[in-house]
Order: C-alpha cells, then sequence, then structure tokens
C-alpha cells in the first residue's frame, strides 16, 4: 500500500433477521460474540491492524447500541488524522433509507469526496475471520483489475451454501463467474474438491467504485446490493479480479486456524463459532497478540470460581469465563460466559452461549442454549432441556436443537 491512501467501508445496516432474537433490539453487528467482544470488532480489527487508518462504519437499522460501541471503544488519534466514524443513514439523496450495501455507499460518497482516497477497501462487519487487508491490496494494484474480491476455499458439497467464484481458464486471477449458492459446482482446477467462496470483502480503485454505485443507482430493477448487482456487473465486463485467501500470511496464526472464516447469520452458525473457540488447540485463536481482536476494556474485576457455602468447588471444562463473573459451587462445560455472568451453587452450564449479565440460579440447568443479557434463569429452572415446554414458554428454539432465550427474559421453574 506504500504511496496509496487507502479508505475503509465497513457495510454495518444489516438487520439479521436470521438471527433472531438476538437482533430483536440491535444490529447483527453489535451481537456480543465471544464474551467480551462485538461482531463488528473482527472487521474494524483486521482493518486497523491491516495499517488502515481513515474508516468509516455506515449503520441503520437499530444501530444505537452498534453506534455507541464505535465511538466508545474504536478512538483513534485524531492527531494523525486517525479515525474510525460510524455513519448512520442520512436521507442526503432524498428521502429514503439505504435499500442495499451499493445504495449505502452511494448516498455516502461525500465521505469518499472528503477524504479523496486511491482504494477502497469495502468489508462486511459480521464475519469471525483474521485477514492482512494489505496484502490484498497490493495483490489488486498489481492486477490493474477494477475491483478485487476476497474468496475462501471451501469444500464443494456446501457450495449451495455461498456466492460461488468460477475462475477464467485463460486468466485464473480473473473471475470468469460469479454465482449465487450454486447446485452444480465445479471444482478449482487445483483441488477439484473445493471451490472459492466469496468472503463479502472488496478492494477497489476509489473512482472505479464511486462510477459503479452511481451508474447502479441508475440501473433499473437493481436491488443495489454489492455482491448481487455491482461484483456481477464487473464479472460482466471482465473488470472483476480475485484474491484466494491462501496467500494472506497473517502474523501469529497457526496451521490450524490460518484460513479461519465464518458467516455467523444463523442461531447454528453463531453457537458453532463459539464451540470452535473453546477446545484446548482452538480452531479459531482469540489468543494470538501478533495481531490482536480488539474491543472495549470493560472496567471489572477478574473472574472468580469459589466453592459455595456446602463446600463444593466451581468447575470450569473448556469454557471462555469473562472479567466480573462469579461462579459459585457450579458447573461449567463448553460454555462462554459473558462478563458479570454468575453460575449459583449446583447449577449447571453445559454447550452454552451466556450474554453479559445473566444470572442462573442455584440448581438450575441451562444446556445446548443461547441466553442473552440481563436474563435470570431462577433456582432450579431448566432451559434447553425440555424443547416442548421452551417453545410454549415462548423462547425460539432451532431444528438442531438450540434454545434462544431474548434479552430481560425471566426463566422460571
Amino acid at each position: 500500500m506504500a504511496g496509496k491512501k487507502v479508505f475503509g467501508i465497513v457495510l454495518a445496516g444489516g438487520e439479521g433477521k436470521r438471527l433472531m432474537p438476538l437482533t430483536a433490539d440491535r444490529a447483527k453487528p453489535a451481537v456480543p460474540f465471544a464474551g467480551g467482544y462485538r461482531l463488528i470488532d473482527f472487521a474494524l480489527s483486521n482493518l486497523v491492524n491491516s495499517g488502515l487508518r481513515q474508516i468509516v462504519v455506515l449503520t441503520q437499522y437499530k444501530s444505537h447500541s452498534l453506534d455507541r460501541h464505535v465511538s466508545q471503544t474504536w478512538r483513534l488519534s485524531g492527531m494523525l488524522g486517525a479515525y474510525v466514524a460510524s455513519v448512520p443513514a442520512q436521507q442526503r439523496l432524498g428521502k429514503h433509507w439505504f435499500s442495499g450495501s451499493a445504495d449505502a455507499i452511494h448516498q455516502s460518497l461525500n465521505l469518499v469526496f472528503d477524504e479523496r482516497p486511491d482504494v477502497i477497501v469495502v468489508v462486511g462487519a459480521d464475519h469471525v475471520y483474521r485477514m492482512d487487508f494489505s496484502q490484498m491490496v497490493d495483490a489488486h494494484l498489481a492486477s490493474g483489475a477494477g475491483v478485487t474480491v476476497a474468496a475462501i476455499r471451501q469444500p464443494i458439497a456446501l457450495a449451495d451454501q455461498f456466492g460461488v467464484i468460477d475462475l477464467d481458464p485463460d486468466r485464473p486471477d480473473r473471475i470468469a463467474a460469479f454465482r449465487e449458492k450454486p447446485t452444480d459446482a465445479v471444482g478449482l482446477a487445483d483441488s477439484p474438491g473445493e471451490v472459492l467462496a466469496s468472503m463479502g470483502n472488496y478492494v477497489f480503485d476509489a473512482d472505479v467504485l464511486i462510477d459503479a454505485v452511481q451508474r447502479d443507482a441508475d440501473r433499473p430493477g437493481s436491488n443495489h446490493d454489492m455482491g448481487g448487482d455491482i461484483i456481477p456487473d464487473f464479472v460482466a465486463r471482465g473488470r472483476a479480479g480475485v484474491y484466494d485467501l491462501k496467500r494472506n500470511e497473517v502474523p501469529g496464526s497457526t496451521d490450524r486456524d490460518r484460513f479461519y472464516w465464518r458467516d455467523v447469520g444463523t442461531i447454528e452458525s453463531f453457537f458453532e463459532a463459539h464451540q470452535d473457540l473453546i477446545s484446548a488447540l482452538p480452531v479459531f485463536n482469540l489468543y494470538n497478540q501478533d495481531w490482536p481482536i480488539y474491543s472495549q476494556q470493560l472496567n471489572s474485576p477478574p473472574a472468580k470460581l469459589v466453592r459455595d457455602a456446602r463446600k463444593r468447588a466451581a468447575k470450569a471444562i473448556d469454557s471462555i469465563i469473562s472479567l466480573g463473573c462469579v461462579v459459585s459451587g457450579g458447573h461449567v462445560e463448553r460454555s462462554v460466559l459473558g462478563p458479570w455472568a454468575s453460575v449459583g451453587s449446583g447449577a449447571k452450564v453445559i454447550d452454552a452461549v451466556v450474554f453479559e449479565r445473566v444470572t442462573v440460579g442455584a440448581g438450575a440447568v441451562v444446556q445446548r442454549a443461547i441466553l442473552d443479557k440481563d436474563v435470570v434463569v431462577d433456582a432450579g429452572a431448566s432451559i434447553g432441556v425440555d424443547h416442548v415446554a421452551d417453545r410454549a414458554r415462548g423462547y425460539t428454539v432451532t431444528e438442531t436443537g438450540i434454545t434462544v432465550v431474548g434479552k430481560g427474559e425471566h426463566v422460571t421453574q
């Protein structure tokens, strides 16, 4: 990126319907993750670690907690012109809100005109991964493409879950076709059992992106979506390049977590992503000090595991216990406890994701469940054990048997 001014745009206006009820009161990028983080922290950490210092976050849906998190947490030094700024929808081009990710950029072009960058990196706000975008920018500049799309290799059996990139056989750094969730995908030439899936991250020459969103705004029938409209237009004109994540070398990464990327767009994927964190050799390593994931530093005491009044020892096995948590004679296993959660005497929390300030009473059982902020589970109550009873009480139960309790709910016996 030497000699080039690079500007970052984070698309954070997603409603996240498939994550309900976790998104009933917050934008998807603001959903807590791994105890002390928000989903947006992963995108922002990657950009900052990659050397970007001017970044805007475009928000829209129920954005208060997201805006607050960005403003309180992501404060860079203004002395050097660095910032991470949350920018809500402003209706600058008429009396309408953002109608797609491309429209969000089109309505926010004043931010680009103010900074006058050479290159723009556009990323989503709700994926869990590590990536050095400076390497992708260098590859983009060397390629001569108008846009470069980041792609990750996935098993061909999962092709129908992603936007799949078909390569040009004559120019393997160019995209020949961009297909959404195909059922007839063809494997890569160097790995027939894999396909390239779009990560939703893009690098553009600044003037090229400006032209693209302006033309898209006038295109009849467009959904004004980056992946659905803008990228296919570049593909059709032979101007779309691809960047295989396999080329990316992140400091401190291991063979086990080097190419981890997860779209946590559903309750199942959100739950499974947490399970990826808690093994002794995690699939995604939060403890990489060479490429840290940043977030708000809470003014909280350390976590504490103590015996209860009957001298029963607290246990936490294969789990993440956040700051401020107290486990008093309880049993926590294969779970993530958010800040200030408490687990009472004889209680069991197994295969669960627990958000901030959740209280699990004495003798209660939480099993294969996600509990949002401020949930109270009464002493002796259970959640995730009887799915029929959970549904009868109005809680969400997925097809795979994950029970989700919304913010502030009170679980009684």
